[in-house]
């Protein structure tokens, strides 16, 4: 069967696959990793795959229809995201109408959350696939190609003849090793350096070791609507058999981001890790979604390993509001991890995100001088933004605290992050102008400035990595990051 997945043309450098999809400050771009899952599962089953990523290679509608009249797909997966939701269906309504034969199905944390709204906008998209998809998309698949009916094959919800149908769940996949790496389908089928990380040296391949994470933060969309809360695990030597693969294929990458929402989360399997790397003997450095409450003896195991950068979510200085987003972590915790990342010799890029229940006008300067006292190696400062499917998405709903209920409007013109929550005391145009606030003193301190500039004489490669995320967000630094916030 020919299958054509396509991560949808929008806006131009658009990172929809990332966990607040947008254009980004730092021109960060996200592989479409779960495009790429799906592709490579296809494909070993036999399948004849094509895979789009149009917001990299700037291709639009045209280019899209060219594909489609030229590979003649049965299949076509269309990804998608909240703030480009509308033009997501819209697209993939367009490539039905190119052939009605073509069986499109829409997948991503979105539609996981609201599959059937979704499917609502357009009678023309055929179906929804929720959660992990890509055996969905393998039975679907077989489906399709042996005349059987898809309301068989679970985690769909299919329109048809104006009625939804919701098949049965799809149990959570458990054997994670039996899945092709997600590597070899990014060779076969993108170009690496067209994917940047502002933390992380260039370029840069991005993999998971597991999914799901067993916190239980208000605001994280993936291990609500996605992923789910529950790890499942690759097995050691599976992940650095990936790891070998991917320095003997791409000898010039500099680094492996590990994209799990929590690579850390468990303390025996870093060590385990750390050790088949060293008995391996095997030398690359890498990035990682970490928490702030790894302790010294693993960071220094993991630094012996490679380990360079942790990206962390600080979110807040104020106990009260870490306490309310269910973040389960003490602020004198995250103080002794910052005091232990820099005694393990371990790059920090710390996240603070402003918004969320209980915050004030004085948690943000508490949140402000906690991140210059702990002084990450880079940081962030952002709104919070609410997806639906999540604790902080119903919230923000149930109080009336959300600007729109368009979805449009979760993007600036630009494409950058818009702020869509604000309440009495607190609005959205407050939080945007803290935030740039924040940027400017965080990056334009002297002492930073200096740092960074030690940092780049005696490291060409963090120089090149300053340079092309320092291009992109000083555009931003003074002209505010957001653009005019939406009323």
């Amino acid at each position: 069967m020919k299958i054509l997945l396509i991560n949808p043309p929008f806006l131009n450098k658009f990172s929809r696959e990332q966990r607040s999809p947008a254009v980004t400050k730092s021109g960060t771009l996200y592989y479409p990793m779960w495009l790429c899952f799906a592709a490579g599962l296809l494909e070993e089953k036999g399948h004849e795959i094509r895979l789009m990523d149009c917001p990299v290679s700037g291709a639009g509608w045209e280019e899209v229809a060219g594909l489609v009249r030229e590979s003649k797909p049965n299949l076509v997966v269309v990804d998608t995201s909240t703030p480009s939701i509308y033009n997501d269906v819209e697209v993939a309504a367009r490539i039905k109408e190119l052939n009605p034969d073509i069986f499109t199905v829409l997948v991503g944390p979105h539609v996981s959350a609201l599959p059937k709204e979704t499917l609502q906008l357009n009678a023309n998209v055929d179906a929804v696939a929720l959660k992990e998809y890509e055996h969905t998309m393998v039975d679907l698949a077989k489906a399709l190609e042996n005349g059987t009916d898809p309301t068989a094959v679970p985690g769909l919800v299919l329109q048809r003849d104006g009625c939804l149908i919701t098949t049965p769940d799809r149990p959570l996949f458990e054997d994670l090793d039996s899945i092709p790496f997600v590597s070899k389908t990014y060779k076969k089928h993108l170009n690496y350096k067209n994917y940047f990380y502002a933390h992380s040296k260039y370029p840069i391949i991005t993999i998971i070791t597991g999914r799901g994470c067993p916190y239980q933060c208000v605001y994280c969309v993936y291990p609500q609507v996605f992923c789910s809360h529950k790890p499942r695990l690759r097995s050691i030597p599976n992940v650095v058999d990936e790891i070998e693969y991917i320095l003997h294929e791409f000898p010039d990458i500099k680094e492996i981001m590990f994209e799990d929402d929590t690579l850390t989360f468990d303390k025996k399997r870093c060590l385990e890790f750390s050790e088949e790397v060293l008995r391996r003997g095997v030398k690359f450095k890498w990035s990682a979604n970490s928490r702030c409450d790894l302790d010294l003896e693993t960071m220094k195991a993991l630094k012996r390993a490679g380990a360079r950068l942790f990206c962390v979510g600080v979110e807040s200085g104020d106990q009260g509001v870490l306490d309310r987003m269910k973040k389960s972590l003490k602020v004198e915790k995250v103080r002794q991890f910052f005091a232990d990342a820099k005694q393990a010799g371990i790059k920090i890029h710390g996240c603070f995100m402003v918004g969320n229940p209980g915050e004030t006008k004085e948690t943000l300067e508490a949140t402000l001088r906690f991140a210059i006292e702990l002084e990450p190696d880079t940081a962030q400062f952002f709104p919070i933004m609410v997806y639906p499917g999540t604790e902080a998405y119903d919230w923000a709903s149930r109080e009336g605290y959300l600007t729109t209920d368009n979805f449009r409007e979760w993007l600036t013109p630009d494409g950058l992050h818009n702020s869509i929550v604000s309440r009495p005391g607190l609005s959205n145009t407050d939080l945007v102008e803290f935030c740039d606030r924040a940027r400017q003193k965080f990056y334009m301190r002297p002492s930073y400035i200096a740092k960074k500039l030690g940092q780049s004489l005696t490291d060409f490669q963090e120089f090149k990595r300053l340079a092309k995320g320092g291009l992109s967000l000083g555009r931003y630094l003074f002209r505010g990051s957001y653009g005019k916030s939406r009323p």
